[in-house]
């Protein structure tokens, strides 16, 4: 709940009933919610309790007392995600599409970390109950390799390997058109879209240096099969890179081409390979998950 815990008003203009008032002067609770602080006495004219349907009068005083929000407790789900490599630091994941790495924005239940708690039980001694052991993430529609660590000291090894660019990422994403060079580094910065908070665009508000590294796998008569690896970080990278070159990728509702010919229920975009150094012996390791079915299918129709 993004409202200040309490506002007040003093009424200026009367005839007004007090449930339009408050919808009128706070955008971000709903009608309904606000039904229901009026019905819990969360809302007072002059300090006592009035109905929704109460006609306000000038020198009114109506003051909402909007509680904090309670947070969310997280229930271990057993959930069947395919495990690539586990050991007593860390556990590399095949994440489906269609799976919420953790949860928040309304989700509590189905995430990755909800599999996780699962299998993993002393995941919920963790400091960050939401986010046990995350150190990365994939977007809810990309499947692949993700590791979760299993204690505290392996999350924090982790974290640093990708603050130090050290972890390694290769993703296959399959991109509308021709793409002409073998290989090549996209470098343009991404910040927030000024026009629609919840995307990502280039040169968005607050942007921040981006670069991606690819080569060519294979062309076909009116697509190309790439192998992505970003340099950095952002949210939506891969997909924002190749749409900003012409080529974004099949099957992307957000930043693709609407009435695409080939069935394709999400973007093509999968985490192939992850390289990293085990946290306790500091040996590097490659991890890798295969295509899966929607996507494979997607490659054999095209050859």
């Amino acid at each position: 709940m993004t409202v200040d815990t309490f506002k007040r008003w003093e009424i200026s203009e009367g005839g007004q009933r007090l449930d339009r008032f408050l919808a009128s002067q706070v955008a971000d609770l709903s009608r309904a919610s606000l039904q229901r602080l009026i019905h819990e006495a969360r809302v007072l004219v002059d300090g006592a309790e009035a109905k929704a349907s109460h006609r306000l009068t000038p020198g009114e005083v109506v003051t909402l007392d909007v509680p904090p929000p309670e947070p969310p407790v997280l229930i271990a789900e057993s959930i069947d995600v395919p495990i690539v490599y586990e050991d007593d630091d860390l556990i590399v994941v095949d994440k489906p599409a269609g799976m919420v790495v953790h949860p928040g924005h309304g989700v509590s239940a189905g995430t990755l970390v909800n599999a996780m708690l699962a299998h993993c039980p002393g995941l919920a001694a963790f400091e960050d109950s939401l986010r046990p052991g995350i150190v990365h993430r994939l977007d809810k529609d990309t499947s692949g390799v993700m590791v979760v660590a299993k204690t505290p000291a392996a999350q924090q090894n982790l974290i640093a390997q990708f603050a130090a660019r050290t972890i390694k990422k290769t993703y296959w994403a399959l991109v509308h058109g021709r793409v002409e060079s073998e290989q090549g580094l996209i470098e343009a910065a991404i910040g927030r879209s000024r026009s629609q908070p919840t995307r990502m665009a280039i040169s968005g508000k607050a942007e921040r240096p981006a670069r991606t590294a690819f080569r060519v796998l294979r062309r076909f008569a009116a697509f190309t099969l790439i192998e992505a690896q970003p340099v950095t970080g952002r949210t939506h990278q891969i997909r924002l890179h190749f749409a900003a070159l012409g080529h974004p990728l099949a099957g992307d509702a957000a930043y693709g081409r609407p009435n695409e010919a080939i069935a394709l229920a999400r973007q093509f975009l999968h985490a192939r390979a992850l390289r990293l150094r085990m946290p306790s012996s500091g040996v590097e390791r490659e991890f890798g998950a295969p295509l899966p079915a929607d996507l494979q299918s997607v490659l054999d129709s095209l050859r």
